[in-house]
C-alpha cells in the first residue's frame, strides 16, 4: 500500500508550478499564466458573496384625483349631476349650499360645462368631493372647494376682459333679423335694439325693404382678442321710409338708464307695441278669416308668431288684473295700467314665477311664455291693448312721450352725445368692411 504524506504532495505541487511558470531555454512555448485566481481576487469574491442582500421596499402610490366632466342637459339638476359622478348626497348638498352664496343652482341650463374633482385621503379610502367648477357664461366661472378643515367655500371668478366699441349696419331686404345677422350683429343685441324702438315702431308694418339700421355697441374681448360677450348699446339708429330715428344711451345722476333722441326726449312710453323679442306678426288688427272657425271676423289684437317658451314682457307698469284660463284665449294675463289702459296676453304656455292677480309688474318684466293654449293653431302670442275695456288698434294709440331732459341734465346729455358721435364716426361698420373685402386690390398684381 502506497502512503503519501500531505507535505510531500504540497512540495511536489509547488515544484510543478514553479517549473511550469519559469521560462527555460529548453522550452519552445511562452510562459502560461496560472488559471488559479490570486489571493486578493479570492478575498474580494469572498467579501462580495458574504455581503447582505438588498431588499427593495414596495412603492406606495398616492391616490390620484378623479376628474369628471359633464355637459348640462335639459332636465338636469346640479344635485343629480353630482350624484352621477359619484359624489355622496350629503357632500353634494353641502357643496350646493355653499354655492348658493355666489350662484343660484336653479339657473343651470343646457350647455353649461361642469367639472367635478374627487380625491381619496388615503389608499382604499372613499374619494371625497374636493372641487366643483361651473362655467356659467363665457366670462364667469363659479367654483366650490373643500378647505383644510373640510368646509366648502364658494367663489365667483370673472375673466379679465377688454371693452371695445363696435359698429354694425345693414340694409333690410327681407327682415331685420336676417339683415342684422348678415351684418354680424349678435342676436341678443339685436333684440335689445328692437326693444329700444318698440314704443314707436311696429316691426311688421313699419319696416319695409330698403330701410336700414346702424348701431354702435360694446363688445367684451378676452386676452386673445376674441369677442366673448356684448355690453351696452350706445347709439341705435333706424331709417324707416326715409325717416331717421337715432337714440343715445344716457345714464342719469340717479343711476337710471334710458335712451333719448338728439333733443333729449326719451324713447320710452307708457306702453310698448311689441312685448316680445324676435317674433313676427302673423296676424294684425282688423278683419280676417279665422284659421279655425273658417269665417271672416274682426281680429281685435295682434298675433306674434314665436317658438313655444319665448318670454313675454309686460308692455308697461301696472297691476295684474287676471292671470288664469280665459275660454278660447287659453292661459291669459290682463294688466291694468294708468290712463284707463289695459293690455292682454293670450294663448300662453305658462306664467312667470310670482305672476298672479293683484301683483304689481314693471315694464319689460317677464310675465309669461309663448304657447298654444286655447283656440290656437300653433305657438304665438295674442296681444291686445284696451282703452275703457274695449280693444283698440295699436296703430291709433297716441301715448305721451316719456321723460324729457332739461337744464343741467340736458347739458350733460349733449356733452355725452357729442363724445359718442365722435367715436361713432371713427368706427368702420361691418357692412363697410364687407364691401371693402370685395373691392379689387389696387396697384399691380
Amino acid at each position: 500500500m502506497l502512503i503519501v504524506t500531505f507535505g510531500a504532495v504540497v512540495t511536489a505541487t509547488l515544484a510543478t508550478v514553479l517549473w511550469l511558470g519559469t521560462p527555460s531555454s529548453y522550452s519552445k512555448h511562452p510562459p502560461v499564466a496560472s488559471v488559479n485566481p490570486e489571493p486578493a481576487e479570492i478575498a474580494q469574491e469572498t467579501v462580495a458573496s458574504e455581503s447582505p442582500a438588498i431588499i427593495e421596499e414596495p412603492v406606495v402610490t398616492a391616490p390620484q384625483p378623479i376628474v369628471a366632466e359633464r355637459t348640462v342637459r335639459s332636465g338636469d339638476t346640479l344635485m343629480a349631476l353630482l350624484v352621477k359622478t359619484g359624489v355622496a348626497r350629503t357632500e353634494a348638498h353641502d357643496a350646493i349650499t355653499a354655492l348658493t352664496k355666489v350662484y343660484d343652482p336653479r339657473d343651470i341650463r343646457p350647455g353649461l360645462q361642469l367639472t367635478v374633482t374627487r380625491h381619496a385621503p388615503a389608499a382604499e379610502a372613499v374619494p371625497l368631493l374636493q372641487h366643483l367648477d361651473l362655467l356659467v357664461d363665457p366670462i364667469r366661472r363659479v367654483s366650490v372647494r373643500r378647505d383644510n378643515a373640510g368646509t366648502f367655500k364658494a367663489e365667483a371668478i370673472d375673466k379679465p376682459l377688454t371693452t371695445r366699441a363696435s359698429r354694425a349696419a345693414g340694409e333690410i331686404q327681407s327682415s331685420l333679423y336676417v339683415a342684422g345677422t348678415r351684418a354680424g350683429l349678435p342676436a341678443n343685441t339685436l333684440a335689445r335694439m328692437i326693444r329700444i324702438f318698440s314704443y314707436d315702431v311696429d316691426f311688421q308694418r313699419d319696416v319695409q325693404p330698403g330701410d336700414s339700421f346702424d348701431i354702435m355697441f360694446e363688445r367684451m374681448h378676452d386676452d386673445a382678442g376674441t369677442p366673448v360677450a356684448e355690453g351696452e348699446i350706445l347709439i341705435a339708429e333706424m331709417v324707416l321710409s326715409g325717416k331717421k330715428i337715432r337714440m343715445y344711451r344716457h345714464e342719469a345722476d340717479d343711476g337710471t338708464v334710458d335712451y333719448f333722441d338728439a333733443k333729449g326726449r326719451s324713447s320710452r312710453k307708457a306702453l310698448t307695441l311689441t312685448p316680445i323679442d324676435g317674433a313676427r306678426i302673423s296676424s294684425g288688427y282688423g278683419r280676417r278669416k279665422h284659421p279655425i272657425l273658417g269665417y271672416t271676423k274682426m281680429h281685435r289684437g295682434t298675433d306674434f308668431a314665436a317658438p313655444s317658451g319665448t318670454p313675454v314682457y309686460a308692455a308697461g307698469n301696472g297691476t295684474i288684473e287676471k292671470a288664469g284660463r280665459n275660454g278660447s284665449y287659453g292661459r291669459y294675463i290682463r294688466i291694468r295700467h294708468s290712463g284707463n289702459y289695459k293690455t292682454a296676453y293670450a294663448h300662453l304656455r305658462g306664467y312667470a314665477k310670482g305672476i298672479k292677480s293683484g301683483r304689481r309688474v314693471s315694464q319689460g318684466q317677464v310675465i309669461g311664455y309663448v304657447g298654444t293654449s286655447g283656440r290656437s293653431t300653433g305657438p304665438h302670442l295674442h296681444y291686445e291693448i284696451l282703452r275703457g275695456n274695449k280693444q283698440i288698434n295699436p296703430k291709433k294709440l297716441n301715448l305721451p312721450s316719456g321723460r324729457t331732459l332739461m337744464g343741467k341734465e340736458l347739458a350733460q346729455f349733449n356733452a355725452m352725445r357729442n363724445t359718442l358721435e365722435d367715436r361713432y364716426a371713427t368706427l368702420p361698420t361691418t357692412t363697410q368692411m364687407a364691401k371693402d373685402d370685395l373691392q379689387p386690390a389696387s396697384g399691380p398684381r
